[in-house]
């Protein structure tokens, strides 16, 4: 059964002397205490229980499926027990997991993701009328509130910044600025930002219905003027210009997001445009999604600090949406024309999902009352201000 020493395999080269005196149980019991149902405890059960959940919202209940799928089959994969030195875990250097985890670490991915979504993004609705870029920039309070709130708990200035930006609900965003402060809480953040994105028809309809009556509910937001292509080819231009100007740090975001944009509007590059916003989107997708969910390793994401994140991302996404309706209730009191105030939870960041249900929510109130384009106009200004606010948190805590 086996060979003496220094004696070699004929068919597979392989060198048996250190066989010797190990029977057929010994090597059974290596082979057992190797696998992950031996290496499995309590914690990677909790992490495969998150990740089916995960995969059951985006699967059966169609919460943003293009993010809590890629999502949760990585949370699977990543929480398959191993022996830390084979080179498999995302966290091991030269391991496979390891270099598709570069572009979440260095802020890659989630630029792309701006790419894409600048190249799919008409900013039409915004142009039409300006005005609801001030819902988009109320709502980011809830960053601000966060960041004193994660100070107050105990988190070093860096973590708190990077727990702060949950309040934009713009996952790519959360994870870019993370990355450049606090790279340790990449996975508890981006699964925060992500998970309360996909909440959205949860978390954020009580909010709006607490804030408001029904008579404001029922405002009706006229039709927005025509946007010529002029504008809506200078728009990216000057929009790159004032934003960065301001905060030169939000470039990687804000700077793809308008070039994207001006693939689109300019006409010139539909080739370019169209696979922005399809084949380059739709990868970059997928690998932040995959990596982002393998990186909450049981032992790595498991910690009292994962749970506090948790629970300040609600705190801000929550914050976040009251202040945009609140600011749209208090704008109101200077405006002849004035704003359902609905609209102001549509100035998060989380497209289009946050526009969608304030249309919804609308739609019950009356069902000839369509707030979805004007939803679109605060969304998309969220998306801006998010990026903003992370480059000038970037540039306070660097």
């Amino acid at each position: 059964m086996f060979w003496s020493p220094g004696e070699t395999a004929p068919s597979t080269g392989i060198n048996k002397k250190h066989f010797k005196g190990y029977t057929m149980i010994d090597l059974f019991y290596q082979f057992i205490v190797n696998t992950g149902y031996y290496l499995a405890d309590y914690r990677h059960v909790i992490m495969i229980i998150v990740g089916c959940v995960f995969l059951y919202l985006g699967t059966a209940k169609k919460f943003e499926p293009l993010l809590l799928v890629p999502i949760g089959f990585g949370i699977l994969v990543g929480n398959v027990p191993f022996f830390k030195g084979f080179g498999l875990g995302i966290y091991e250097d030269n391991s496979v997991l390891h270099y598709l985890y570069f572009g979440v670490r260095t802020g890659v991915y989630p630029s792309i993701v701006f790419l894409g979504l600048g190249a799919m993004t008409d900013f039409s609705s915004l142009l039409s009328n300006p005005k609801l870029m001030l819902l988009g920039a109320a709502a980011q309070m809830g960053i601000y509130f966060t960041l004193l709130g994660a100070l107050f708990f105990g988190f070093l200035p860096k973590e708190a910044a990077s727990i702060a930006i949950i309040g934009g609900a713009d996952g790519p965003t959360s994870i870019f600025l993370t990355a450049k402060l606090a790279p340790h809480l990449i996975g508890p953040i981006a699964i925060a930002a992500y998970s309360y994105m996909a909440l959205i028809p949860v978390i954020q309809p009580p909010i709006m219905k607490l804030l408001t009556s029904r008579e404001e509910r029922l405002i009706r937001m006229p039709p927005g003027r025509e946007v010529s292509r002029k504008e809506r080819v200078i728009f990216p231009v000057v929009g790159v210009l004032l934003c960065c100007f301001l905060a030169p740090t939000a470039l990687p975001l804000l700077g793809m997001l308008f070039l994207g944009n001006f693939l689109k509007e300019c006409g010139v590059v539909n080739r370019l445009a169209g696979t922005a916003q399809s084949a380059i989107i739709d990868t970059a997708t997928i690998f932040l999604g995959f990596t982002v969910g393998a990186s909450t390793q049981a032992d790595v994401f498991l910690t009292p600090k994962s749970l506090g994140i948790f629970f300040l991302g609600a705190v801000a996404f929550s914050i976040a949406t009251a202040s945009g309706v609140i600011f749209a209730k208090i704008m109101n009191f200077f405006l002849k024309e004035k704003i359902n105030p609905l609209l102001g939870a549509a100035g998060v960041s989380a497209v289009p999902g946050s526009a969608r249900e304030v249309h919804l929510m609308g739609l019950k109130e009356d069902r000839t009352n369509f707030l979805l384009m004007h939803g679109m106009a605060c969304n998309s200004s969220g998306v801006i201000g998010s990026a903003i606010c992370a480059g000038i948190l970037w540039s306070f805590f660097i």
